[in-house]
This record gives structure tokens, sequence and C-alpha cells, in this order.
């Protein structure tokens, strides 16, 4: 048995289930108490369901990788999006993460392309331009010719700037436009409701 000591009391944890605990703490948005929780949850499931949610995301880790166009998740070298022929090539989305392309998805409005940063410009995170796939967003238009590549990324502080840098970047190639600000300032695209996405896409205007 191992004491370990959380806030102001001592619990006691075998050693498997302390290392089950810290290793959830890992995790976006899953704190002491909803990881020990977690833990105690998956200690009361049958082994084989514990078995098969280990073997799932082993075989995720080991297939999932990044589209090789427009980097977002793909089992395959080129995502289903970018192979569909159902899409439109000549209207590009350029999102911050690929979990924007789900919401984006979700709301069934666009039918175009996306493009994913892998994040947004943060210099007091060390990221720059060059962590993020930028110079390959416009390589891709400056060879697609895309009629408009419209910027949905969340209005932070970091947004902002990594919007106005791609924009200047793109306009010598094509019509460069913003999502609507439906969205409150440092909101997330994911956390938006699908009409509120619906209408932020609706009411987009040309990048200044």
């Amino acid at each position: 048995m191992k004491y370990k000591y959380t806030g102001d009391r001592t619990t006691v944890y075998a050693r498997p289930l302390a290392r089950l605990i810290e290793q959830l703490q890992r995790l976006p948005g899953v704190g002491p108490k909803t990881a020990q929780r977690l833990a105690l949850h998956i200690l009361k499931r049958p082994e084989a369901e514990i078995e098969a949610l280990a073997q799932a995301l082993v075989e995720a880790k080991k297939q999932v990788g990044l589209c090789q166009v427009c980097f977002h998740l793909s089992a395959e070298p080129v995502c289903e999006i970018c192979r569909s022929s159902n899409r439109d090539n000549g209207t590009f989305c350029v999102v911050a993460d690929s979990r924007d392309v789900i919401a984006l998805e979700k709301t069934r409005e666009f039918k175009g392309k996306y493009h994913v940063l892998g994040g947004v410009i943060s210099p007091i995170d060390g990221i720059g331009p060059e962590q993020l796939t930028i110079q390959a967003l416009v390589r891709r238009v400056s060879k697609d010719q895309p009629k408009e590549v419209i910027l949905a990324i969340s209005p932070s502080v970091e947004g902002e700037t990594t919007t106005l840098y791609i924009g200047q970047l793109l306009k010598p190639f094509t019509k460069v436009t913003r999502i609507a600000f439906g969205l409150p300032v440092g909101g997330d695209l994911e956390y938006a409701d699908e009409v509120t996405l619906a209408r932020a896409l609706e009411g987009r205007r040309e990048l200044d």
C-alpha cells in the first residue's frame, strides 16, 4: 500500500491505483477528484471491457496520424474530407485544431475543404509561425487557387494574431474572409453550439 498526501488529508492508494490516478490526471480537464472517480470506476468494470479500452487507446495512437493535405486527423495518408468528390474545392476553411473541424462539420453548413494549423501563434508558449502548418497552407493556396479562404480561428488574442498574420500572407492569392464575431472573445469553436457556428459562417466578412 502507498500513502499519498492529497490536499489536507492522507489517502491510502494501492501503488497500481496511484499510478492510474496519476496518469488520468494528465488528461486535459481532469483534476485529482475526477481522476480518482474515473480510476475507481475503471476498477469496477469487467476485465474484457478494460482490455478493449486499452487496445482502442493503443490502436488509435498507432494508426491515427495527420492528413498529408490538410493536416486533419486521419487513419489514411489523405483524409476522407480531402478525398471526397462532393466537397467544394474552391473554398478552404482554416482552423487551429482538428476539434474545430469536428465542430464545424456538425453544423453541416460548410461544404468546402479544411486546413488545420496545429495551433495558434503564441510567442509566450514558444509557438511561432514555423511551428504551425502556415507555409504548407500558403503553398496549397498558391497552387490550388481557391476562390475563398475562410479563417475560422477562435477570437482570442493569439487567435487574432494568427488570423491577421495568415490574412496578409494569403491576400495576394485569393479572397480572405473571417467568421463573424458571434463567438465570445476567448471562446473556443469546439464549445460553440451548431447554430452559433452556422451563423458565424454565414456572417463572415472579408479581412481588412
